[in-house]
């Protein structure tokens, strides 16, 4: 008898993968790895194998892209498998307004694993909804490029630096940039410090920043006199359980860590495409400010393209790392792609108990075509083409020191209260059972999941009232959900 296969797995997000997980990836990854010498250095390249030759993989990129789409694609090659590609939109259906839900559909019977890109947060968890075979997010919108940060880590690990207690200062457009946001979390998962250093009103997103502080547990630290939480602050991760022995060292003070110097700087170019202003003041990052003592054995990363934030003239630089970077790309795809099939005997992609991954949060699904919908007007859902797919679904969070719950979307990850605080409102809750809806989310604290589909939420009582319900009785107890 066959033996069954584990359930399909999707790497949407970074915290899709346990840290035993990555240790896993990159165990792989340096299997993959041979090495080779000239008269000037040695470096190593990825080696070919055949373990993939009856696998297909599908890259489905809606955005313009070099090393993340040829990499993958070389990974599948020297993996022995074969290549499938819809490279430009343009001549693809989606100009005929095909959806992302169908397109997928179409093509899990084409390909055993697919990689997409796509301009739209959270595009990617959509259609893994909708795939019957494994699904890797190679950057969506301005949400996660989870695969870069695989190469990121790898490349530091490469470079025999320890993520416990190192400083890593990253440059740039914190907000727009996908790699960044994947980045940073993965830094706070293995207890690196993080000091950032944005382009003025590029700070790191507000949903962002609140998880690496409440969820990965990252203390704002100011480094002057100022007040903790403007851009002069490191976030500092305590010691927890989540953090595993791959990058261990003994914990440093925090006072020690103010004074360390600067072990990585990751820099990240403009994202145009995901901002109105085509010109901003940006940082630029040269000899002259690679030049203070601090930064004397920094590392210099970049995911590529650079643009004028990097100067060329630091190609030649003992710290600049960028290239090899790039070139981990392909090993560490190999890994994750043979791991996703199933094709080494000895080691799988599966949860580990004792380490990170994304927690199971209890989730709502709004009802498509009412009630609350995500604020982020970039998000999946807020798509025409996919309405008839993408239903408005949040995470229920619970905040057990305010006895409350908010509200997280599924797709793009957006905290819907930041939002709803932004526009001066007070989401209200509305029970279909009774027609009534009462203001703020408690009613949402331990509901149990199977009663959730009784309840819609609406932006403020307006809208609950404009929708046929009425305001809860004051003394008419707690909301009956069923």
């Amino acid at each position: 008898m066959t033996k069954a296969l584990p359930p399909t797995r999707h790497i949407i997000s970074i915290n899709d993968l346990t840290n035993k997980e990555i240790e896993t990836i990159f165990e792989v990854a340096q299997g993959f790895l041979k090495e080779l010498a000239d008269d000037h250095h040695s470096y190593r390249i990825a080696r070919s194998t055949d373990i993939a030759s009856r696998s297909i993989l599908a890259s489905l990129f809606y955005e313009p892209s070099t090393r993340t789409r040829l990499s993958f694609e070389s990974a599948m090659l020297r993996l022995g498998g074969t290549n499938i590609t819809s490279a430009d939109p343009a001549v693809s259906s989606a100009a005929k307004g095909e959806s992302l839900a169908d397109t997928i559909r179409v093509i899990s019977n084409y390909a055993d694993i697919v990689v997409i890109r796509h301009p739209r947060d959270g595009a990617v968890r959509l259609a893994a909804e909708y795939a019957q075979i494994p699904v890797i997010n190679g950057g969506d919108g301005s949400h996660e490029h989870p695969t870069q940060t695989l190469c990121d880590l790898f490349t530091l690990r490469s470079k025999n630096k320890n993520l416990r207690n190192m400083k890593v200062a990253i440059s740039g457009d914190l907000k727009g940039s996908r790699t960044i946001h994947s980045f940073v979390y993965a830094l706070a998962r293995f207890g690196a410090t993080i000091e950032p250093l944005p382009a003025p009103g590029m700070e790191l997103p507000a949903h962002v920043d609140r998880r690496l502080r409440e969820e990965f547990h990252s203390r704002m630290v100011s480094k002057d006199s100022r007040p903790a939480g403007t851009i002069d602050a490191l976030y500092v991760t305590s010691e927890q359980p989540h953090q595993l022995s791959l990058y261990a060292e003994p914990e440093v003070e925090y006072g020690l860590v103010l004074q360390k110097k600067i072990d990585a700087v990751y820099v990240t170019r403009f994202q145009k495409e995901r901002w109105s202003e085509k010109e901003r003041p940006y940082p630029r990052i040269d000899a002259k400010f690679l030049g203070e003592p601090k930064y004397s054995e920094a590392s210099v990363m970049h995911p590529l393209p650079r643009v004028n934030e990097l100067d060329a003239s630091l190609d030649n630089d003992r710290r600049a790392i960028y290239f090899q970077q790039a070139a981990y790309g392909v090993p560490v795809r190999m890994a994750l792609i043979s791991l996703l099939l199933h094709l080494h005997k000895n080691k799988s992609l599966h949860k580990f108990r004792g380490g990170f991954a994304k927690p199971e949060h209890p989730i709502y699904c709004q009802p498509i075509g009412t009630g609350l919908h995500c604020a982020n007007e970039n998000c999946i859902t807020r798509d025409p083409a996919e309405s008839q797919y993408a239903a408005n679904k949040f995470y229920i969070v619970e905040e057990p020191h305010r006895h409350d719950v908010r509200l997280r979307c599924l797709y793009c990850e957006t905290d819907v209260e930041l939002a709803a605080e932004a526009a001066a409102e007070t989401l209200v809750v509305a029970d279909t059972t009774r027609k009534t809806f009462s203001r703020g989310l408690t009613s949402l604290h331990k509901t149990p999941a199977e009663k959730l589909k009784h309840l819609i939420i609406y932006h403020n009582d307006a809208d609950a009232l404009a929708a046929g319900f009425a305001p809860r009785e004051p003394n008419a107890g707690r909301m009956r959900t069923g």
